[in-house]
């Protein structure tokens, strides 16, 4: 098979008992799945024949509301072919009443990738990688807050917020808060493991109520993008099953911590060595290369790792979140930072991108900058030993409008993705930022109407 060709019906995942209904759903731009429930009865032909759904569908806002300024009505809000993965399916729903899940993607009619959809961006990408000889090892860590049901404006979390100073009370690698979380945590392996997902520990996070799941590393990438985006919906069921619910928003509380996706890779040649591994603990010219091609491309690409009107808010000086284009080794305030340990396992760990990003996005663009960098085989700027701070190094945009500007206008974002997905990523972009400008808040209200 080659990188692009997921969808051969040997490949697909069939249970012998047919569930009583399915849901087939792609991912969209910001990782929120659209698609349709269907009788169980319609299986042999979803998985044989898939589905019709506008390509429109994939590049509306966090709303679901159309995207006026998208290309694609520009040709009549056309039809695109939606498609199962080759895997499932899956034993997760959204109301655990007894359906399966069939993961999908998008294709034009004519049989070629519709880079709309944010797997085939990926895959895309992995197809360079292929051509290159190499083949990427990537993990992801997700982190997330728990928080009290049905709250509207800001979230409850399940324990008190410190009473104290900002940082009173936070429980970060607490074993007794793991032990309050035990059943909540054993359903979430469990839903895991019944989706085929290979999960590595679980830490008790720093924020309150906050934990990160760690996913086995993986050689396929896009199995490892697949398998972020069921688990937070498994993180989101097991959640409501133990009468809570599950954030992902990057900055739920602004003086605590937010939440991160933290991306590890590494690089295999055709012989299965890992080129970044030199036998020490500096790397090989090739890591370096990587690194350099993703501090050059981290301004650019901010928008991808920080994609919403609350992203920006968790990077701020101070914290393990990075605010600039710097790296370092064993050095968390880093943006990229080369982990210690064995040299056999020498890799990258890139700590931009919050748990609110598309993994496939994120992925996509971590490892098409790297592999421009190669390409490129420039050196990076010297590397941080001590707390990076807010000088020094090219910074990342401090807001979501600049990052708009940024991403919409590169040269470079130009080379690294498919012009339909700059586009319509764009003008999704531009879209959520107009309505969220429209809108006067309270706090505004308070400060200037009987004030001026």
């Amino acid at each position: 098979m080659t990188a692009l060709d997921h969808t051969a019906l040997d490949h697909i995942e069939k249970r012998p008992v047919r569930p009583p209904f399915l849901l087939a759903a792609q991912c969209d731009l910001n990782g929120v799945f659209r698609g349709k429930r269907l009788p169980g009865t319609q299986s042999a032909k979803l998985l044989s024949e898939g589905m019709r759904m506008p390509m429109s569908s994939i590049g509306v806002d966090i709303w679901g509301t159309d995207v006026a300024g998208s290309p694609l009505f520009e040709a009549g809000d056309l039809d695109g072919v939606v498609e199962p993965t080759g895997r499932g399916p899956i034993p997760l729903d959204w109301s655990g009443s007894g359906g399966c899940f069939v993961p999908m993607w998008m294709r034009r009619e004519d049989g070629t990738p519709f880079f709309g959809d944010p797997r085939r961006v990926l895959a895309e990408i992995l197809g360079r990688f292929a051509a290159a000889g190499l083949v990427p090892v990537v993990a992801l860590e997700l982190e997330f807050h728990l928080i009290r049901p049905g709250a509207e404006g800001a979230p409850q979390p399940v324990a008190a917020l410190p009473a104290a100073h900002a940082g009173a009370g936070d429980t970060i690698y607490s074993l007794e808060e793991l032990g309050r979380a035990g059943p909540f945590l054993d359903a979430v392996y469990e839903g895991a493991e019944a989706c085929g997902i290979a999960l590595e520990a679980v830490t008790s996070e720093s924020g309150p109520g906050q934990y990160e799941f760690n996913l086995v590393h993986s050689a396929d990438a896009l199995r490892m993008a697949d398998d972020a985006v069921f688990l937070k919906q498994i993180i989101r069921n097991a959640a409501r099953s133990h009468g809570m619910e599950a954030t992902f928003m990057a900055k739920p509380y602004m003086a605590h911590a937010g939440n991160g996706m933290h991306m590890h890779f590494s690089l295999l040649d055709g012989a299965g060595r890992n080129v970044f591994d030199d036998g020490g603990p500096d790397g090989t010219p090739v890591l370096r290369h990587a690194v350099a091609g993703l501090l050059e491309a981290l301004h650019d690409t901010a928008l991808i790792f920080a994609p919403h009107r609350n992203s920006a808010r968790r990077l701020r000086p101070g914290t393990l979140a990075p605010v600039n284009a710097s790296w370092g080794c064993e050095n968390r305030t880093a943006a990229v930072r080369i982990p210690g340990g064995a040299p056999a396992a020498r890799r990258i760990e890139h700590r931009v991108a919050g748990a609110d990003a598309n993994p496939y996005l994120v992925m996509a663009a971590v490892l098409a900058a790297a592999l421009r960098g190669i390409g490129a085989g420039k050196e990076p700027v010297p590397r941080e030993d001590n707390n990076v701070g807010a000088g020094g190094a090219a910074a990342i945009p401090p807001d979501w409008r600049q990052m708009i500007a940024a991403f919409e206008a590169s040269p470079l974002c130009a080379a690294l993705f498919p012009s339909e997905f700059v586009a319509m990523f764009s003008a999704c972009k531009r879209q959520e930022l107009a309505v969220f400008e429209a809108e006067i808040s309270a706090l505004e209200y308070h400060s200037y109407l009987r004030t001026v």
